[in-house]
């Protein structure tokens, strides 16, 4: 028998989407964001995260394929997906996550945790070593086992970013040059990614 990833409480006290955007709202009327790092440069990416996550809630149209993939899934699943107000990656991925699950017809619940108030599941699910977010844990919504996981980003920009990396660019440089990839892709690239995980599980 596989051993579930974490008790039915602990997923029971998440966030919903909801919830978690409420969160960075209100730590964001503080001057604050999420995790135990708070810095005047941190309060600004969450700001500029804000944006980013309500442009994809306004504007994201999901793949035909996807949307038939996930509402034709013979069972339930809870989406665990690891993220932080901070984090640049997770704004322009978590509302593609939060869209797909919400044209499953019921089929995948999302249940958003923070990082840094759960190092025991990141350390789980590390990238080359470090605590990369976002991560998508997929869960059987029975037994809280493991089905899938994905993240932090898709394939294209993970390469961008190793490449960028490496040049030892400074963050400002770094960042602007993955934030116009997404921009430019406009969340296909997760969006084909997710489906060929969702494929998967049927």
């Amino acid at each position: 028998m596989a051993t579930p990833v974490l008790t039915p409480e602990r997923l029971a006290a998440s966030y919903s989407y909801t919830a978690y955007r409420h969160l960075i709202d209100e730590l964001q009327a503080e001057g604050k964001t999420t995790g135990p790092q708070q810095s005047e440069l941190l309060t600004n990416y969450t700001r500029l995260n804000v944006q980013r996550m309500s442009r994809i809630d306004k504007t994201i149209q999901l793949l035909p394929e996807l949307r038939a993939a996930v509402a034709a899934l013979p069972r339930r699943y809870a989406w665990l997906i690891i993220t932080e107000g901070w984090c640049g990656d997770a704004a322009q991925i978590v509302p593609t996550l939060e869209a797909v699950a919400q044209a499953s017809g019921g089929h995948i619940t999302t249940h958003y945790v923070l990082r840094d108030e759960n190092l025991d599941l990141i350390d789980q699910y590390l990238t080359n070593g470090g605590r990369s977010i976002p991560k998508l844990v997929v869960l059987d919504a029975e037994t809280l086992t493991e089905a899938a996981s994905w993240g932090p980003r898709p394939e294209p920009a993970q390469h961008m970013f190793l490449e960028l990396k490496s040049q030892n660019l400074p963050f400002e440089e770094f960042s602007t040059q993955l934030h116009a990839w997404y921009a430019k892709d406009k969340t296909q690239s997760t969006q084909q990614e997710i489906l060929q995980l969702v494929q998967g599980l049927a």
